[in-house]
């Protein structure tokens, strides 16, 4: 891509560049930066919807603040995209989810001007919250800005931050940045003109004396405040942020220059926190995705002129697939059984069950501690609630799983996808810890399917126990296993020799069976498809402990604490020595790339299990030669 044709872009390398335009050129900028995006993404893919309707946003915000100085707090990162274009990283965009390219979302350590890392949603408040609160404790003049959208205002840790920061009447600026849609019909001629008024220094100056005016008679600045709420109430939606002491403008429309720079510069000279509402429409610019912004929102690469093709569906079938197939079935033969989200109903496979089952699908928003809970007071009273959820999602609600299911033996069934390395979206998203952090819960049965058949009879085992259970299955398709047309449960806690050997076993969890298969053709090695993590099936460790020179545990989660741990356990409670070897996911965070390409960089793939275990065949081998060494040393 020529960046020739973009002539203002190209001259852009930084904010303080911008700075330097006229401001009647900002919306030729904001075209230049739309389309840029649009045909860098296109060729690359990426998040598209999200940067594509905050492009004037941007803009707007580096051209008034002095950024990095001032901070820009991005929530969620899939709006960044612009962002990271006009602060010196045009140039690499195309790397963008990349390995060694740039990160999908804000890293602190990619660029100044990245002022919080920004993986998982509704963080960005209290972020900035903290931000402001330094720049007082150490007098800085510094400005701070949250910008929260595409849904993050839904979870409780915004509300939480928002109560608090109002509060303490932070020197805090919030800006809601709105793609519902769903109050564009007060978006216009009189919304905007209302908001340049009330972000005015006039109007300020008249509200704060009128307010200490009143408040030396209480009865009438209680009704005065009542009157003010009403009269901005039929107009604008912002009695809410006003009633936890911010002071409330909008809404705006976010891709009318005209509007946004006038209001954010009176907003940007004023103190305390105020909350700046505005309405932009995920896509803008292009389209196919403003009518189909789902869609749109992560994309591969397409034709900006076809658009994303429908394509044909392979003959693999994706772990989400067979949950949302799962789904149906389990509830079309028993009407106790809901589905709940998080907002995450298409990447949860769980479009046909919504379909199908409306009054039985719940989508809960981004509010995994109530997607939890939910499920709990369902199961109190007879439903049999299965909570779809990705496993760096149930990291947040973890509290909730412990205490609210866990503790009262409660029949909730978590489907765990993207359980281990996710690939592209990096390590915010990455389940590499969820083996681990659920083990140890009393009361859960834990299980990790080898192929999708077994995926689909673990989670008719999951729904069929009278207690919490959760199945973890890994992002995208499986190896090919014909799907089960019943719905037949596994016996609980049981393993399967998935391939006879001699010597060394292969102790393998749910996506690691497979490569670990290839491995042991090299070795002629045993092979155990252990299924159940909880309970572990210690009777078939202690089998291949006696019968084998070395066992090896494989798995896609931290070897800290996970599948591996469980089996060592199980050893040294039954007296056996058999040596062990862990392979799983080091004591790090691995960057961004595809899901292939950081498995064989955590040693995961067939190739990494085979060079582990050979290598440690050697080890053993060399310390025999010395022991033996020794020991002839000694006798003379």
């Amino acid at each position: 891509m020529n960046r020739s044709d973009f002539p203002l872009l190209a001259a852009i390398d930084s904010p303080a560049d911008l700075r330097q335009l006229p401001e009647q050129r900002l919306p030729a900028v904001a075209g230049e930066l739309r389309r840029f995006l649009l045909e860098s993404v296109s060729r690359s893919g990426g998040h598209l919807g999200a940067g594509m309707g905050a492009v004037e946003l941007t803009v707007a915000l580096h051209y008034l603040f002095d950024t990095p100085e001032d901070r820009l707090v991005w929530d969620v990162g899939h709006q960044t995209y612009p962002h990271k274009i006009l602060t010196g990283r045009a140039e690499s965009l195309e790397t963008i989810r990349k390995s060694g390219g740039l990160a999908p979302f804000p890293k602190r350590g990619e660029s100044p001007y990245d002022a919080f890392g920004t993986g998982h949603s509704s963080t960005s408040v209290s972020a900035a919250l903290g931000m402001a609160l330094a720049a007082r404790g150490t007098g800085s003049s510094r400005r701070v800005v949250a910008i929260i959208g595409d849904g993050a205002m839904t979870a409780g840790m915004a509300f939480e931050a928002l109560n608090h920061a109002g509060d303490l009447d932070a020197d805090l600026l919030v800006i809601l940045n709105d793609n519902e849609m769903s109050i564009s019909p007060n978006v216009g001629a009189l919304s905007n003109h209302l908001a340049r008024l009330l972000s005015g220094r006039l109007y300020s100056q008249l509200r704060e004396g009128g307010k200490r005016m009143l408040e030396q008679l209480p009865p009438v600045h209680a009704l005065a405040r009542r009157a003010e709420e009403h009269v901005k109430g039929m107009a604008v939606p912002g009695t809410l942020f006003e009633e936890l002491n911010f002071k409330y403008y909008g809404p705006v429309d976010g891709h009318d220059l005209t509007t946004l720079l006038p209001v954010l510069r009176n907003l940007s000279g004023q103190r305390g926190a105020r909350l700046l509402h505005v309405i932009t429409r995920k896509g803008k610019g292009y389209p196919p995705a403003e009518e189909d912004p789902v869609r749109y929102h992560g994309v591969g690469p397409f034709d900006p002129a076809q658009g994303i093709a429908t394509g044909k569906p392979g003959k693999a079938t994706s772990y989400s697939a067979v949950f949302g197939r799962w789904l149906c079935m389990a509830a079309a033969g028993d009407a106790r059984v809901t589905g709940i989200t998080p907002a995450m109903r298409e990447g949860s496979g769980m479009v046909e069950f919504a379909q199908r089952f409306p009054e039985r699908y719940i989508d809960v928003g981004i509010a995994e501690q109530h997607a939890v809970t939910l499920a709990a007071g369902m199961a109190c009273d007879g439903l049999r609630p299965v909570v779809a959820i990705y496993s760096t999602f149930l990291q947040r609600g973890y509290d909730q799983l412990v205490h609210d299911v866990a503790i009262q033996n409660l029949p909730v069934l978590f489907a765990i996808d993207r359980a281990g390395l996710v690939g592209p979206d990096g390590p915010t998203h990455a389940g590499s810890f969820d083996l681990s952090y659920l083990r140890c819960i009393p009361n859960l049965t834990v299980m990790a399917p080898a192929d999708e058949a077994e995926c689909h009879r673990m989670l008719c085992t999951g729904l069929a126990i009278q207690g919490p259970s959760a199945v973890r299955y890994p992002r995208g398709n499986g190896p090919g296993a014909a799907l089960p047309t019943d719905m037949a449960p596994l016996p609980v806690g049981r393993g399967e020799i998935r391939r006879p050997g001699r010597d060394v076993a292969i102790l393998a969890f749910g996506s690691m069976v497979i490569p670990a298969m290839e491995a042991a053709e090299a070795l002629d090695a045993t092979v155990a498809n252990m299924r159940f993590v909880k309970p572990l099936d210690a009777s078939l460790v202690g089998e291949l402990a006696q019968n084998h020179h070395l066992l090896v545990t494989v798995e896609e989660n931290a070897v800290a604490g996970g599948a591996g741990s469980s089996v060592l356990e199980a050893l040294q409670q039954n007296g056996h020595r058999t040596p062990v070897l862990q392979l799983g996911l080091a004591d790090r965070f691995l960057d961004h790339g595809s899901r292939d390409e950081l498995l064989v960089r955590a040693g995961l793939d067939a190739a990494g299990i085979l060079t582990a275990i050979r290598q440690r065949l050697a080890d053993a081998e060399k310390r025999d030669r010395l022991h033996s060494i020794d020991g002839g040393l000694s006798r003379q």
